[in-house]
């Protein structure tokens, strides 16, 4: 996948003015890369779509104007673009109940570590692979990046999504696992062409 440039992005003013319709097709399209795993797992697979977002609502929020602050932030989200016949998702962990965010988050330390999160392809599996220093011994954040990497045939069975296709979680305190839906399959696919 191409990354992004300074072509691509559009300063605050405009940003401003076609943010509203933008935000919109943006949460839409999202829905079609959303995951949910369990009750306390999302993945969120991330394009240049995804990522020109996260780059201008960055932009916005922090009131960024001078171009080279703005390629710093095009250098930082690029790094979450998928590589070739692979996929990069957000893993969110969702705690709704305040009171037992610390306890529920740490139920989840050595979810980065092994072969925890996975993609089925009918009888093939391809383990993700987390980007370190989001969590430590003995605390772990609420935000992961995973990486999925597929061979040539995964890529063309995905594709043709003739094979059931999952993404599982499986860490000795949460264990879940979700059949993607055809709308998800051919989303996800587009990262693969």
């Amino acid at each position: 996948m191409d990354p992004l440039s300074i072509l691509d992005i559009v300063n605050i003013a405009e940003y401003e003015i076609e943010r509203p319709s933008y935000r919109d097709q943006i949460i839409k399209f999202k829905k079609t890369r959303r995951i949910q795993i369990g009750e306390l797992v999302t993945l969120v697979f991330e394009n240049r779509e995804t990522i020109r977002f996260q780059i201008q609502e960055m932009m916005r929020a922090e009131r960024i104007v001078l171009e080279d602050r703005i390629q710093e932030e095009i250098d930082t989200y690029n790094q979450l673009l998928p590589k070739l016949n692979s996929f990069s998702a957000t893993l969110l962990i969702e705690v709704t109940d305040q009171t037992r965010m610390r306890e529920i988050l740490d139920s989840f330390i050595g979810i980065d570590h092994g072969n925890t999160t996975s993609l089925k392809i009918g009888g093939s599996v391809v383990y993700g692979e987390y980007e370190g220093g989001r969590s430590k011994e003995d605390r772990v954040s609420a935000i992961h990046y995973v990486t999925f990497s597929l061979s040539d045939q995964q890529v063309s069975q995905f594709i043709s999504g003739e094979e059931p296709i999952s993404f599982e979680i499986d860490h000795f305190k949460y264990n879940a696992e979700t059949v993607i839906n055809e709308t998800v399959r051919e989303s996800l696919s587009q990262d693969l062409l």
